[in-house]
């Protein structure tokens, strides 16, 4: 998934770096290793923002798994600013399970309060999150799934975003394009750039962010090579 807006440009790995699950498990090293690689090519111009998923620090997170996602690519939740508009990553497995760390899961909400303290002051132009799992995949009110949070969290979550002022949610986890809308909040579900669990194909969301406006376009590989971005989001991302 990729965000544009006047200013600047990022990339961004919808959490989930890896196939192996956490540390210890078979291939593990090797991943982390080859998508460093891999990693390393990307212009170095363009951020790369990290996002940890299950794969990363595990369905139950725990401290050492946590560590172990810290000293291979940095915090598992943070925020940032590009051109006006502030970004909070956070580590969605504490949303889904923290009974293996529940410490852990008490500091990033606290850290998440003072952030939404922020947007909730409207000091941004925008604000948007990033998470593994989506609060839902259709509906604010459809059942619990493996893919989705639970009904009393994803309210909870999107109550407190939507009073912030929160405009859009990103995340990956379905491997399917999914999403819907509450209140003003637009939930946006990516499918992925390798394994497809539905009908969608391998790709990519382009995200063009404005003063006015979030716009969002999944985009298959093959489209990419083909045809490349649509001519109205590369006028969007070319005015400053």
């Amino acid at each position: 998934m990729s965000a544009a807006e006047a200013g600047g440009v990022s990339h961004r790995a919808r959490g989930r770096t890896l196939d192996a699950f956490s540390a210890g498990a078979p291939w593990r090293k090797e991943q982390t290793q080859d998508l460093q690689r891999v990693l390393r090519a990307v212009d170095g111009d363009i951020p790369l923002v990290l996002v940890s998923g299950n794969h990363d620090v595990g369905n139950v997170p725990t401290p050492e798994t946590i560590a172990e996602f810290q000293q291979t690519w940095g915090d598992d939740y943070f925020s940032f600013w590009v051109g006006g508009v502030l970004f909070l990553v956070l580590n969605s497995q504490f949303l889904y399970d923290a009974s293996g760390c529940p410490a852990l899961k008490r500091a990033q909400d606290q850290w998440l309060e003072q952030q939404l303290g922020v947007a909730g002051q409207r000091k941004c132009q925008h604000a948007i999150v990033f998470q593994h799992i989506p609060l839902f995949l259709h509906s604010i009110d459809e059942d619990d799934d493996y893919f989705n949070l639970t009904t009393a969290v994803r309210k909870e979550m999107a109550d407190k975003f939507t009073r912030a002022g929160i405009k859009a949610v990103f995340s990956g986890h379905y491997h399917r394009n999914a999403g819907g809308i509450y209140q003003n909040l637009d939930m946006v579900v990516s499918s992925a750039i390798g394994c497809q669990l539905g009908k969608d194909t391998h790709g990519l969301r382009v995200v063009v962010v404005t003063a006015e406006k979030i716009i969002h376009r999944y985009y298959s590989l093959a489209e990419l090579s083909e045809r490349g971005i649509e001519d109205d989001l590369m006028d969007l991302m070319k005015k400053k």
